[in-house]
């Protein structure tokens, strides 16, 4: 079994809406691609909620744990994620 190379997402500095950048390119994470990594573990890591990038050419799986806690509205974000 191979590791998933993975980053920590990062909070955004200053943003009126609480928002996560990818933690290998620092694009935008869109909330349509923020979920809860289920009980299985689906992605192999030890992460409670995951996001995939969608900026071209990176596609990095992303955990969310430390940025999220860091995050005043963190409940909303995920409450509207898919």
């Amino acid at each position: 079994m191979t590791q998933t190379e993975h980053y920590h997402a990062i909070a955004a500095e200053s943003s009126a809406v609480p928002t996560l950048l990818c933690g290998h390119c620092r694009s935008t994470l869109s909330r349509n691609r923020i979920f809860h990594n289920g009980e299985g573990q689906t992605y192999g890591i030890n992460c409670h909620t995951i996001a995939l990038c969608s900026a071209d050419d990176c596609g990095a799986l992303n955990c969310c744990d430390a940025a999220l806690a860091g995050l005043g509205g963190a409940a909303d974000l995920i409450s509207k994620a898919s």
